[in-house]
């Protein structure tokens, strides 16, 4: 396994590392194994969130009697001193700790920064809890390149980590983010199998990992396999060769800029569509020769692409921009066919 420096945490961290999003489809069981191999692999850090269900408590039982070997990091969406600081608490009791390495302020948006870093801002409660010895250190999320540069230009000296989504078709923060690790802030991928839209994952990883603007990246691991496939990128960090280049190429053509991350932001809808899984779906459609089943699995849904309003909350959700109403069109028109 290789190892970087997170930015001025000073952790020495696994420069691929576990996103804890997919162990909420397993158990608890499972998740003890998923902590077993990364043990056994060397992978230390590990990303939750207040926000994933129940991977927190999972995590907390699978870390029982080792949480020394891991650095863990998760994430509050709450903005205010009195829910951040409810919130810490939480995490604590969830992950079965008396401290938390890193605690995040997960998603922030251009509405938020004043009442988070305000004086009954969630950032006073973080501090608080680092005084106290609660939590190590202190890092923020964002979606968007706006609040990314505003992290990195105003807030610096406030954040130790920052964590982007950032992978072969999504490069909008790059130079952002080079510029935060010039400042000594550590810096996250986040989606960097974009999503799930990338199906090459050595190709994805590797990218990251030489690309110079993140620290590490965090894929979601639901199984052990994916543990022993992920973990394995760090053996081959030779420079990406021609081919890698021009798959890279390839794939940013096909794919462009809009396609969903599945990131869940847009929910609820206000008549109920399940607008991720109608893009999952339509991607088996159009890309992988699964017409007929993709097509069983869509007249299923009780409420479909062609039943959108055009209210467009969606789009005021979506931290990506996404022109979602005219996106359901078109799974509309293509189931149609």
């Amino acid at each position: 396994m290789q190892y970087v420096r997170l930015g001025k945490t000073g952790f020495n961290v696994s420069q691929v590392s576990f996103g804890g999003i997919p162990i909420q489809r397993g158990t608890a069981e499972d998740t003890k194994e998923l902590v077993d191999k990364m043990e056994e692999l060397g992978i230390n850090y590990i990303d939750t969130a207040r926000g994933y269900t129940v991977s927190e408590e999972y995590l907390g039982s699978a870390l029982k009697g080792r949480r020394e070997k891991f650095i863990v990091a998760t994430k509050s969406m709450s903005r205010d001193y009195d829910s951040m600081k409810r919130d810490i608490d939480i995490s604590m009791g969830n992950l079965k700790t008396d401290y938390i390495d890193l605690y995040q302020i997960h998603n922030i948006k251009t509405a938020d920064f004043d009442l988070v870093f305000g004086d009954n801002g969630a950032y006073k409660a973080l501090l608080e809890a680092k005084a106290e010895g609660k939590i190590g250190h202190i890092g923020i999320t964002a979606h968007g390149i706006d609040d990314l540069k505003r992290v990195v230009n105003e807030f610096s000296d406030k954040v130790e980590t920052i964590m982007f989504p950032y992978n072969i078709v999504e490069i909008q923060g790059e130079e952002t983010l080079k510029e935060a690790k010039a400042k000594d802030i550590g810096t996250i991928s986040m989606k960097p199998l974009a999503g799930g839209n990338l199906d090459d994952w050595k190709l994805a990883l590797r990218f990251i990992a030489l690309s110079g603007a993140c620290d590490i990246s965090i894929p979601g691991m639901g199984d052990v396999e994916e543990v022993v496939k992920n973990a394995s990128v760090c053996s081959d960090l030779s420079p990406l060769n021609e081919n890698e280049l021009e798959e890279i190429q390839r794939l940013r053509k096909e794919l462009g800029n809009q396609f969903c991350r599945r990131c869940g932001y847009c929910a609820p809808c206000t008549v109920g569509i399940d607008i991720p899984t109608n893009f999952v779906f339509v991607n088996y459609l159009r890309k992988y020769g699964l017409k007929d089943w993709a097509k069983e699995r869509y007249a299923s849904f009780k409420i479909k692409a062609d039943d959108c309003t055009e209210c467009g909350v969606c789009e005021e959700r979506c931290p990506y921009d996404l022109p979602i109403r005219d996106m359901l069109k078109k799974v509309s028109q293509d189931f149609a066919e």
